[in-house]
């Protein structure tokens, strides 16, 4: 019995994902625009995993008003927006439902333009399929606008300043959806405050079961993955927040373990840098002091 294979697709070309789609040939080898509800996905695809070596922007709005968002359903009648970057793994789903848009740009397309540097400071290209941008009717309407700006100029008579045009308007979009993302943590508080005690609450359970003595020093991709989000989002909610990143929070929470054990046992330095999961006590001594402006030892004979 032949294998089946399971490594994920790899599509390469808009003109080949168009042929997949079962959509007719782009109107330019390295962006396209599709409407969501003229896709058809051969059924020789459907849930595999893929990736696309171009950008993928979506607008989203599914039949029901309902899609997930993290562990929970949220209303979605005002739609949403997705953004993967190249060679990120992606799988289709037969029983998805979405209409809207897809805006494809294949990294070529932004060459020679600043954009193709500053495209990468969009951290969202990086968060999970699940962490969609929700949009209000307000900013569907902005959106919505500026895909139809793009696909009128992809079906108007190619000019040296057609890429020009098209490239603006990307930054504008990219540029909103930047504002609109940080809107969405600030509204939804409630959310991520609820992530943020989980989090100090996994930190502290790693900490006090010892698991640095086995595991090492907690990282951003462990919380990432126990909180079920990115880790990318992680930070970039937990900067919103908090005003630090998930490292520096780790760091803060490392911190504060720190002198627990400084002023409460009588480990020396290096057997608390022992406990943390620290290989190197010079390591730790480093961060404390670029914490606190005091070296350990120092802060361990001040309570002495």
């Amino acid at each position: 019995m032949e294998k089946k294979d399971t490594s994920p697709l790899k599509i390469s070309s808009i003109s080949e994902l168009h042929t997949i789609l079962q959509l007719p040939k782009p109107l330019h080898p390295l962006i396209s625009l599709v409407n969501n509800g003229e896709m058809e996905v051969d059924k020789s695809f459907l849930d595999r995993s893929f990736t696309l070596s171009f950008f993928k922007i979506s607008y989203k709005f599914s039949e029901n008003g309902k899609m997930g968002y993290g562990q929970g359903y949220y209303d979605f009648n005002e739609g949403g927006m997705m953004f993967t970057a190249p060679n990120q793994v992606l799988m289709t789903d037969e029983n998805a439902k979405y209409y809207g848009y897809t805006l494809f740009i294949h990294p070529d397309f932004l060459r020679n333009y600043p954009l193709a540097k500053n495209i990468k400071k969009y951290g969202f290209f990086s968060y999970d399929t699940n962490e969609a941008l929700h949009l209000s009717d307000k900013e569907k309407t902005l959106i919505v606008g500026l895909l139809n700006n793009i696909n009128d100029e992809l079906n108007t008579a190619i000019d040296e300043i057609s890429q020009d045009v098209i490239i603006s308007y990307i930054e504008v979009l990219l540029n909103y959806s930047n504002r609109f993302y940080k809107r969405q943590f600030i509204t939804r508080k409630v959310v991520s405050h609820d992530l943020l005690t989980k989090m100090d609450d996994l930190l502290e359970d790693y900490f006090n079961q010892q698991e640095t003595l086995t595991k090492g020093l907690p990282t951003v991709e462990f919380l990432a993955s126990k909180l079920n989000l990115s880790t990318h989002y992680l930070s970039d909610m937990l900067r919103n927040l908090t005003g630090q990143n998930a490292q520096q929070h780790i760091h803060e929470k490392l911190i504060e373990k720190a002198k627990e054990y400084l002023t409460t046992t009588n480990f020396s330095v290096s057997e608390v840098a022992y406990q943390l999961g620290f290989e190197h006590s010079q390591s730790f001594n480093k961060l404390f002091k670029k914490k606190t402006n005091t070296t350990p030892l120092n802060y361990k004979l001040s309570f002495n």
